[in-house]
């Protein structure tokens, strides 16, 4: 999802930065949209996201739209989850993006404002059998997403957040689980659970992202949209 949403941005003549610990797959995205090299590191070390602010800020002049698209995942209950696996999951899922948000909000209220989008998730708002730590690290991202919403609005900086249902991407296919899905398993993942009957594609909540970056979306801030075919109408 998140090289969907850089494309996008890229395909609509925006200068994207990734940001990311995977240098090789980052550099591959990067390439793919004749980009500047990405910033490599981890996202859990606050030092870091300030220098990739910086960075950004020196190299661009400023920085308009922050997405933290970043994130992992835990398939295990409360007796499954490992004190180390709880706080790297809530390292990554929360304090990356608190850290992410603290570093851009400094320099977007010096020039007057800016846009962040956060993921958030449809299991941040309700819970999910199996998957404890990570339902709990997402609802951490949508009360985060309203707080700094609040403390900033007259920053002139919209902070909102995007909750995808079941997408087709790595983490779903294969994150955490000892067999990867299969497209007939996605199948039936969309037939029992979704009320549209289909995964969605990144694509489509790419597009979402974007809007919510975008001066179309200049009257939200705090909201938390759900892009999950239906799922949390129920």
């Amino acid at each position: 999802m998140g090289a969907a949403t850089a494309a996008l941005f890229a395909a609509g003549g925006a200068r994207v930065v990734i940001v990311d610990r995977d240098g090789d797959g980052a550099s591959r995205v990067a390439a793919r949209l004749n980009g500047p090299e990405p910033l490599v590191g981890d996202i859990t070390d606050s030092a870091f996201c300030e220098h990739a602010i910086t960075t950004i800020s020196d190299r661009h002049g400023r920085v308009d739209v922050l997405v933290n698209a970043a994130g992992t995942i835990l398939r295990a209950d409360a007796l499954a989850t490992s004190d180390a696996d709880w706080h790297q999951l809530m390292r990554v899922n929360v304090d990356g993006t608190f850290f992410m948000c603290r570093a851009v909000i400094r320099p977007m209220r010096t020039r007057g404002g800016g846009a962040i989008v956060n993921f958030g998730s449809i299991w941040g708002g309700v819970g999910g059998a199996g998957h404890v730590a990570y339902c709990a690290s997402k609802g951490a991202v949508h009360n985060l997403t309203r707080a700094l919403a609040l403390d900033h609005a007259r920053d002139g900086i919209r902070i909102n957040a995007v909750c995808p249902g079941e997408v087709d991407t790595p983490m779903l296919r294969s994150g955490g689980r000892s067999q990867p899905l299969t497209d007939d398993d996605l199948r039936r993942i969309a037939h029992d659970g979704v009320p549209t009957g289909r995964v969605a594609e990144p694509d489509e909540i790419a597009r979402v992202v974007v809007f919510l970056a975008s001066d179309q979306a200049s009257y939200m801030t705090g909201a938390l949209v759900a892009v999950d075919g239906g799922y949390t109408a129920r």
